[in-house]
């Protein structure tokens, strides 16, 4: 791995001031100076010397010009950048940015191929070089992908003051690639339905970040509203209502956005469990649907799941998959596969005859290889929870992934069984905990996995922690999760930033930040966000977002 390497300038500072970059994921790479510089007023991108320029990477130069024109981003200081007037009016002016295709390639690839390649052959390495005597930037990659990250990170150098962007730190030498292939969220879209507005918010948010995979988990026991070509009673029985459901044209319309944004979109449907929904439409599918009381059968209300030891149910359920998984792109497929509930199987007699001598596991085995063999025969790769490797007696492809979130505890078992493992623990990554418990009659209940998970918590997190150099090559990266029993289009933003981007940081920089030094640069990221029309939280009253370090504990 490539060790972390940030110039001194910024290693030292444990406050910012308006003279100093506060990039968002920090690049591996950087060096600055301490000449003004601003943006000319004819300002440009060019791509003369491109071998082509794929429409969506035209498109993601337009969104960056727009930026330049519309961030108005003042510097995070009392003076929110005045005394900085008569330096920005005397600086020379940057009059272009250059791309640079440092490939062999004789055509780019569109950003949207490269953004749902193989997650482990993804290259999004850059270099940008921002010099102080004006004239012109220049961004280099050898991917289409390289160059809209280093899009991405130009467009936070600029600070706004009358009308004029500036920065006080040029040159701007930047080295940068991410340590981690996989940078993710989960969205869950069954306990409460989200509509296509939101999540392409989202999705540009996390762009902004460089997250570059949104995890769908886009059906649960609550509600089906995917729309499954073969399968639509399922969404029509299984939906909200008519309007709160995802077409296959809604679903491309959502990839698309994704992937013109560098974004891969991975699709789970859960299995066995957390599918009563289903009942509403194949009854003979699922077990203990609804049944009460309903803890005795389920982790959450409503009960039910589906009947593993038939092999209609199989079939169905490996039809239903396959079905799904063509909507989507992405090489990966969850199925899920947690908080499989033993009594449930237990007291069902369907389940109890078609076992027929086998142990629930055993049958688990079963379902398991024919469904991820019916998803392997449409070319995807199975990712799962991690009960289904360390819980039940499962044979898992080797190249299964395998998400760890009961306890990070659990990732170093993970590692030495081999698999692919991406970060998604509840003790560090869960947004939704600290906001109490929804079930009702309960009101001394807090949330299951309190206490609500701060971005300074993530951002102390370190992905090899108890690992061997062999086992270090099993993490693919990880993801902030956010399940929706208490979320919905209303809070939908404040839930997730800016908390998320200490993930993304976390897996794009590495391990080992000062959440002193970096609360400056986070809360620069938070204005800048509401700027661009994503309601993400304060951290701290004004006056300390203008006072860096000052409300510090030790202050």
């Amino acid at each position: 791995m490539m060790l972390l390497r940030v110039s001194q300038v910024l290693l030292g500072l444990s406050s910012l001031s308006s003279s100093a970059l506060a990039l968002w994921p920090q690049p591996r790479e950087l060096s600055t100076g301490t000449t003004p510089l601003k943006l000319s007023n004819d300002f440009s991108v060019s791509t003369k010397g491109l071998p082509s320029t794929p429409n969506d990477l035209q498109d993601a130069i337009r969104r960056t010009q727009g930026f330049l024109r519309t961030d108005k981003l003042q510097a995070l200081v009392p003076d929110r950048g005045a005394s900085s007037k008569s330096a920005v009016g005397s600086a020379r002016a940057l009059r272009s940015l250059r791309l640079a295709y440092t490939g062999t390639a004789r055509r780019l690839t569109s950003l949207s191929e490269e953004a749902i390649a193989d997650v482990e052959s993804r290259v999004e390495g850059y270099t940008l070089t921002v010099p102080a005597d004006g004239g012109e930037a220049v961004l280099q990659a050898n991917s289409t992908l390289g160059l809209f990250r280093g899009l991405t990170t130009f467009g936070q150098i600029w600070y706004e003051l009358e009308g004029t962007a500036y920065t006080l730190v040029a040159p701007i030498q930047i080295k940068d690639e991410p340590l981690y292939k996989y940078r993710g969220f989960m969205l869950d879209t069954a306990r409460n339905y989200f509509p296509v507005d939101d999540i392409k918010r989202t999705l540009d948010a996390m762009s902004w970040v460089k997250i570059n995979t949104l995890h769908w988990h886009i059906v649960d026991s609550q509600s089906f509203p995917l729309v499954v070509p073969g399968f639509q009673t399922l969404s029509e029985k299984g939906a909200y209502n008519a309007k709160a459901v995802y077409t296959p044209q809604n679903v491309k319309e959502i990839i698309d956005y994704a992937a013109a944004r560098g974004i891969d979109v991975i699709a789970e449907i859960d299995t066995p469990g957390h599918t009563s929904i289903l009942a509403h439409s194949f009854p003979e599918h699922i077990a203990c649907f609804e049944a009460s009381p309903w803890t005795k059968y389920a982790n959450e209300p409503p009960a039910g799941q589906l009947r593993l030891a038939s092999p209609a149910t199989v079939n169905f359920t490996s039809s239903l998959l396959t079905a799904a998984a063509k909507l989507f792109p992405s090489k990966f497929f969850s199925t899920g596969g947690d908080e499989i509930n033993a009594n449930c199987y237990n007291e069902d007699a369907e389940t109890q005859k078609d076992l027929a001598g086998r142990t629930v596991d055993e049958a688990l085995d079963g379902f398991t290889q024919a469904v991820h063999g019916a998803l392997k025969g449409v070319g995807k790769t199975a990712v799962v929870w991690e009960e289904m490797l360390l819980d039940h007696k499962v044979k898992l492809a080797n190249d299964t992934v395998v998400l760890v979130w009961i306890s990070s505890a659990n990732v170093q078992a993970v590692a030495q069984a081999g698999y692919r493992l991406v970060h998604a623990s509840n003790d560090f990554f869960y947004l939704d905990c600290g906001a109490g418990a929804w079930v009702g009659n309960f009101p001394d209940g807090n949330s299951w996995c309190d206490p609500f998970k701060t971005w300074q918590k993530s951002y102390s997190f370190n992905p090899i922690a108890n690992l061997t150099k062999e086992q270090e090559k099993f993490v693919l990266g990880g993801q902030h999760l956010l399940w929706t029993e208490q979320a919905g289009p209303t809070n939908l933003d404040e839930k997730i930033w800016p908390r998320a981007a200490s993930g993304a940081e976390l897996f794009w920089t590495g391990p080992g930040g000062d959440v002193r030094a970096a609360l400056p640069r986070l809360h620069d990221l938070q204005y800048r966000f509401v700027k661009r029309g994503v309601k993400a939280t304060p951290l701290q009253p004004e006056w300390c977002a203008l006072r860096p370090g000052k409300c510090d504990l030790d202050a």
